[in-house]
């Protein structure tokens, strides 16, 4: 009887075993969500804000690694990402500037992608930053200037509060394979409670 009651309880043990190591394996290769804590990505972001993440976006990974199963979208100008800071390793939300092959100024805040201005004739504050109209947060400044090249290989993840965010400007830009996710859609917005804000 006891042996029985024994194996039971076992066996609802590694029941419940497979079903945590089965969530946290679809949270680290199929999806996830993200927790704003700054307002470096205003006025797109908001601090608070959760953030529905597609980790299968740029490939499919052997969960807990950042082994690839398969190829999955480029990384492109516009793109919301998560990425680990290559400064300190926290984990952090930006967005793409630019990518491999790119030449960048970045001046007062305003953006030029291989010498085009990025900004949007008659709408201050405007950039069209691949297929994304953003609106930027200046009214703490541009934040540090940057000239140079983007790596091939590699992509510039930057803030949209330009003069209040820690981002590529000053750690460098990013290798590709390092990106975790795409952010999709704001689901929780601390105000307006839970919905669907496309990114």
């Amino acid at each position: 009887m006891m042996q029985t009651r024994t194996r039971r309880i076992m066996r609802e043990v590694l029941v419940l075993g497979v079903l945590v190591v089965g969530i946290l394996a679809a949270r680290s290769t199929l999806a996830d969500h993200y927790h704003v804590p700054s307002g470096s990505m205003e006025y797109t972001l908001m601090i608070g804000d959760r953030v529905f993440v597609d980790k299968r976006a740029f490939g499919l990974r052997v969960p807990f690694t950042n082994i690839k199963m398969t190829q999955g979208d480029s990384v492109e100008r516009g793109d919301i990402v998560i990425f680990d800071s290559p400064r300190d390793g926290k984990r952090l939300i930006k967005r793409i500037v630019a990518v491999g092959g790119d030449t960048v100024e970045i001046q007062a805040g305003h953006l030029a992608i291989n010498g085009e201005s990025l900004a949007v004739v008659d709408q201050a504050g405007v950039e069209r930053i691949g297929s994304k109209l953003v609106q930027l947060k200046l009214a703490s400044g541009g934040g540090p200037n940057l000239s140079g090249m983007v790596e091939p290989g590699t992509v510039l993840a930057v803030g949209d509060h330009r003069g209040n965010s820690t981002d590529g400007r000053i750690f460098g830009a990013v290798p590709e394979r390092e990106i975790y996710g795409r952010a999709v859609a704001v689901y929780y917005r601390r105000g307006d409670g839970f919905g669907w804000i496309g990114l």
